[in-house]
């Protein structure tokens, strides 16, 4: 038997490549890792020890998949980032000085048992949770 020890990556398929880069690279700190030809559509962005993938929906890798993603067609329900030690008002802080929308946290059970967490949108639409180390 094996053991998950963690996730290695995602894959979020997009309409909006720059959006997405601006809103992981420059919004949550995620870097490039790795860029494919413009025909194969994939960006590799180092989150940690894991990695998003960016694929564009009309590549070839991303034809694949079907259609694009739309409000009520997403690719996942949500994904969660868990966070280096901060303070609930510095991420909240940091989102809206970004123009992101944010709620209140919640306690919710995660990989590291239970921590602060709120949800935020990308510019595709996915969810994604941010979850604070306490």
């Amino acid at each position: 038997m094996f053991e998950i020890a963690g996730i290695d990556h995602i894959v979020l398929r997009t309409t909006k490549l720059s959006a997405m880069m601006s809103f992981y690279c420059d919004i949550l700190g995620c870097s490039v890792e790795r860029k494919t030809t413009e025909d194969i559509g994939l960006t590799q962005l180092r989150v940690g020890n894991s990695l998003i993938d960016l694929v564009v929906v009309d590549s070839q890798l991303g034809a694949l998949g079907g259609g694009a993603p739309t409000l009520t067609e997403n690719n996942l329900d949500h994904f969660c980032l868990q966070l280096k030690p901060i303070s609930e008002s510095g991420i909240k802080q940091h989102l809206l000085s970004h123009g992101i929308s944010v709620d209140d946290f919640s306690k919710r059970y995660g990989a590291q048992g239970f921590g602060p967490s709120l949800y935020i949108k990308d510019p595709e639409g996915n969810t994604v949770e941010l979850k604070s180390q306490i």
